[in-house]
């Protein structure tokens, strides 16, 4: 069983049968709360609620696979302990994969739901205008996103061509509107300058453990574990210490 665990933005967990890099996963049961800055108090509840929904338990888990962000520092650090922990604690692997990834891979699967297929539907032979690339652009505060853009390939890889990446929205909205779809928080913050149909806000856990499986295939190393955090925290560092005498 392996388990998947995201909290870049919101708090995500899945749980789903099959060996990474062997196959499509079966994706056996997601929970989430998107409650802000309540990571710490209902991620280790939300791994047991999905191991449950799956009819597993935790000493059946074969692997952990950890979203790597970006995202709030306080947030993402809370997930890659867990998933750090929990690893550990059973000595099974652990890999890492970049939190919007996930989210490009839920926005591709969600246009071609859309389009009546569970395939994808990339090329001039397949009859339709499926959408062949993808940007996500995430809150990252200080009225900037987090963002990065991908492509569809005729094989129907998901490639990260840019990213992961922060910025004001002005000076990447003509980038990533240019994409066929565009997704994420920030696109709720910004509507004019990155208007987005969709509402998928925040990274599915579930499509992060098929994203790592597909980059696994690929031969990619997962094996960083360490945040995507792009930028110094919010809290500011002291320069000097001041004296209490004023001088």
């Amino acid at each position: 069983m392996l388990l998947g665990i995201d909290t870049s933005g919101a708090v995500s967990v899945a749980a789903a049968r099959g060996i990474l890099g062997d196959g499509p996963l079966e994706v056996l049961a997601v929970a989430g709360d998107d409650r802000a800055r309540h990571h710490d108090e209902v991620l280790l509840g939300l791994v047991d609620e999905v191991l449950t929904a799956a009819g597993a338990t935790r000493s059946e888990v074969t692997g952990v696979v950890a979203g790597r962000g970006p995202g709030p520092f306080t947030g993402l650090r809370v997930g890659l302990v867990v998933a750090r922990t929990i690893a550990a604690v059973l000595d099974v692997p652990l890999v890492g994969v970049c939190s919007l990834d996930a989210l490009a891979h839920e926005a591709l699967a969600e246009a071609d739901a859309a389009a009546g297929s569970d395939e994808p539907a990339v090329g001039p032979e397949a009859g339709t205008a499926a959408p062949l690339t993808v940007a996500v652009a995430l809150d990252a505060r200080r009225r900037e996103v987090y963002h990065a853009r991908y492509r569809r390939t005729e094989d129907g890889d998901l490639v990260r061509e840019h990213g992961p990446a922060v910025g004001a929205p002005a000076d990447v909205a003509a980038e990533l509107t240019a994409c066929d779809l565009l997704v994420g928080s920030g696109t709720a913050l910004y509507p004019e300058l990155l208007p987005a149909p969709s509402s998928l806000a925040h990274a599915d856990a579930g499509h992060l453990l098929e994203v790592a499986s597909q980059l696994v295939a690929r031969g990619e190393d997962l094996t960083d574990t360490a945040p995507l955090y792009l930028r110094e925290p919010d809290a500011a560092k002291p320069t000097a210490r001041k004296s209490a005498l004023g001088r």
